[in-house]
C-alpha cells in the first residue's frame, strides 16, 4: 500500500436509478484500512468497521445492529434535483435526470494548487436539503457522478451537524473533473474545526471512542458547478450524496455459510504489475494500481471502454492501456495516488450509463446475492501472507475484484497482484478471504494492532439496472 496522505476510509455507493431516497446499507467503518496496491511489506493505516456475517440464533442482535451502523442518503432523481436550495441551478429532467447550471451566481477566481494556473469560472451552487441520519455517526463520505466537458469541473462539500447542535463547517469533499486539462482533480488536506478531520475523502469525528463524544446527527451537500466564462454547457450532476456510520471494532466476524451453488461472472482480467515503474506522474504503476486497475476491469464486464483518442496519450509499447487510462483519471494530486475512493467510483460513472457508489457489506451472504444477480464488486482486504492461503503476499490495504464463488463457497477473485493478465484469478478460502474483509482491526507482521477495511467495497452498475439486480441491491441494504 501507498500512503502518501493520512486518510480515513468509507465509500458509499448507490445506483442513479434507485427508488429510495434513504437508502439503509452495510457497515461503516470508523476509521477504515485504504486498498492501494499490495506490497510485501506491510504500511499502518487508520483502522477499520467490522461487518456482520449473516446470523442465526444470538448473532441475530448483532445482525440487527450491523443494519443500524450506516446511513445512506443519495439525490439522483428529477425530484431530488427539484428540491433544496438553488442558486443558478436547475434540475435537469430526462431518462438519466441531473443537475445543471442555469443562470450562473456569479464568477470565482480558483488558483490550482498542483499548477499554480489561475483562471476565472462562472459558477452556480445547489445545497441539499438537511438530512437527519439514521446513525449518530463517526464518519462521513460523499459521493458523486457526474458529466464534466472541457472547461467544466465541480466542487462538492458537505457540513455535519453535530449532537449537541453545533455545525461543523462546509469540507471540500472533492475538486473534481473527468479530465486534467483545466484544473487537477484533488482532494483537500488540513481541514478541521477540532471535533472532526477530512482524511482525504472521509470526513471522521477525532475521537469516536469517547464518551459522550461528538457524533454526526444531521449533514448537507454542496455542490458547486463550474464552466468557462460564457460557455453554453456545464457539467451534469446525476448522482449526489453521502454514507454516514459508525460502526465498533473487532478483529473476527461470524462465519457466514455458502450458499452451495457455484456462480462465476465473466470478468476481464488485467494485472496491476505488468505496469510497474510506469507513468511516475499517475503514481508509478504496479502496487500502487490495485485500484484503477481493479475499477477497469468492472467497467469492461460491463462493455464499456475508454475510446481510442482517449488512450492516444499511452505509450503503444504498453499493453491493457486502458488501464494507465483508469490511473490517470483516478489519480488524486493532493494524496498523489489513485486510491481515492469516490474518485475510482465518479470514473467509473463516466462511461455511459454506468453509476458507481461506495459501500460496506455484512457478510459474504450479501456478495454472493450481488454476484447472482451478475453484479462484480471491489473489495478491499487487509492481511498478513500467511492469514490468506495462495496469496503469496502481505499488505495493509488491497482492491480485488469478486467475482464468484465454487461450491463449496470458496471466494472466487480476479486479484491484480498478479505477474501478468493470466495469472489474476484466484481462489481464496472463504473463512480467511471473509475475516480478512470484515474485520477492523487485526495485527500486522510486527504484532501489532492495525486496520481492517470492514468490508468496504465499490459497486458499479448501469444506471438503470434490471429488476434482478434491483432485487440484489435492495437484499444487501444497498438500495
Amino acid at each position: 500500500m501507498t500512503a502518501p496522505t493520512p486518510r480515513r476510509a468509507l465509500l458509499a455507493l448507490v445506483l442513479a436509478a434507485a427508488t429510495a431516497a434513504t437508502v439503509p446499507g452495510g457497515r461503516a467503518s470508523a476509521a477504515g484500512a485504504r486498498g492501494e496496491g499490495a506490497p510485501q511489506g506491510e504500511a499502518e493505516p487508520g483502522g477499520g468497521g467490522p461487518a456482520e456475517a449473516a446470523p442465526a440464533g444470538p448473532a441475530a442482535g448483532a445482525a440487527a445492529a450491523a443494519a443500524r451502523a450506516v446511513d445512506n442518503r443519495f439525490w439522483y432523481s428529477y425530484a431530488h434535483w427539484r428540491a433544496g436550495t438553488h442558486r443558478g441551478t436547475a434540475a435537469l429532467a430526462g431518462t438519466r435526470p441531473g443537475l445543471v447550471i442555469d443562470t450562473p451566481a456569479g464568477r470565482t477566481e480558483y488558483t490550482d494548487p498542483h499548477t499554480a494556473k489561475k483562471g476565472t469560472w462562472e459558477y452556480a451552487v445547489w445545497t441539499s436539503p438537511v438530512h437527519r441520519s439514521g446513525v449518530p455517526g463517526t464518519e462521513a463520505i460523499a459521493s458523486w457522478n457526474a458529466h464534466t466537458p472541457a472547461g467544466t469541473w465541480i466542487q462538492i462539500e458537505l457540513r455535519a451537524t453535530y449532537g449537541s447542535g453545533a455545525a461543523g463547517p462546509w469540507y471540500v469533499m472533492g475538486r473534481w473533473a473527468s479530465g486534467d486539462g483545466d484544473v487537477r482533480r484533488t482532494s483537500v488536506d488540513g481541514q478541521t474545526d477540532g471535533s472532526t478531520t477530512v482524511w482525504t475523502d472521509t470526513l471522521a469525528v477525532d475521537a469516536p471512542a469517547r464518551a459522550n463524544g461528538v457524533r454526526i446527527a444531521e449533514w448537507q451537500l454542496r455542490l458547486t458547478l463550474h464552466r468557462k466564462p460564457g460557455a453554453t454547457r456545464g457539467p451534469t450532476v446525476w448522482l449526489a450524496g453521502a454514507m454516514v456510520s459508525d460502526v465498533p471494532d473487532r478483529h473476527t466476524v461470524p462465519a457466514s455459510a455458502p450458499s452451495g451453488a457455484a456462480h462465476e461472472l465473466k470478468v476481464p482480467r488485467y494485472s496491476q504489475e505488468v505496469h510497474k515503474g510506469r507513468y511516475p506522474q499517475y503514481d508509478n504503476g504496479g502496487e500502487a494500481w490495485c485500484s484503477p486497475t481493479s475499477s477497469q476491469m468492472a467497467i469492461e464486464y460491463w462493455g464499456r471502454k475508454p475510446a481510442a483518442a482517449d488512450l492516444a496519450w499511452v505509450d503503444s509499447r504498453y499493453p491493457d492501456p486502458q488501464v494507465c487510462h483508469a490511473a490517470r483519471s483516478t489519480y488524486d494530486s493532493a494524496y498523489k495516488g489513485c486510491g481515492n475512493w469516490p474518485f475510482n467510483a465518479a470514473y467509473a460513472a463516466t462511461y455511459p450509463d454506468l453509476a458507481g457508489v461506495v459501500t460496506r457489506l455484512r457478510s459474504l451472504t450479501d456478495l454472493e446475492t450481488l454476484l447472482r444477480s451478475g453484479i462484480p464488486v471491489i473489495t478491499s482486504l487487509s492481511f498478513r501472507a500467511e492469514e490468506l492461503t495462495g496469496a503469496g503476499y502481505g499488505t495493509a490495504g488491497h482492491l480485488m475484484t469478486v467475482v464468484g464463488f465454487t461450491a463449496t463457497g470458496d471466494v472466487v477473485v480476479n486479484d491484480p497482484n498478479s505477474p501478468d493478465d493470466t495469472a489474476v484469478r484466484h481462489v481464496y478460502r472463504r473463512r480467511e478471504w471473509e475475516n480478512a474483509w470484515l474485520r477492523t482491526k487485526r495485527y500486522n507482521s510486527a504484532g501489532k494492532v492495525a486496520s481492517g477495511s470492514g468490508g468496504v467495497c465499490y459497486l458499479y452498475a448501469p444506471a438503470r439496472p434490471n429488476a434482478a439486480q434491483i432485487a440484489a441491491l435492495r437484499a444487501v441494504g444497498v438500495l
